[in-house]
């Protein structure tokens, strides 16, 4: 079975992709994160939530919920 992850949210900043990881979470989404920074120079680059397709709804619900920027 194929897994067509989504994604739901983006930011530069690691704190804000653990805040938002963990609150989709705790409400029962799953969702993983990308880190997609350069590991030498941590100013480029983005760090990218994915939850599964059937929970999209729900996590933007969520996120929307909690004042936080849905893409």
């Amino acid at each position: 079975m194929e897994n067509n992850w989504v994604k739901i949210y983006t930011t530069t900043q690691p704190v804000q992709a653990q805040i938002v990881l963990g609150l989709l979470q705790e409400n029962g989404i799953v969702a993983i994160e990308l880190n997609k920074r350069d590991s030498s120079y941590t100013v480029f680059g983005n760090i990218d939530i994915y939850c599964m397709p059937e929970q999209e709804s729900e996590a933007r619900q969520i996120l929307d919920n909690n004042n936080l920027h849905v893409l």
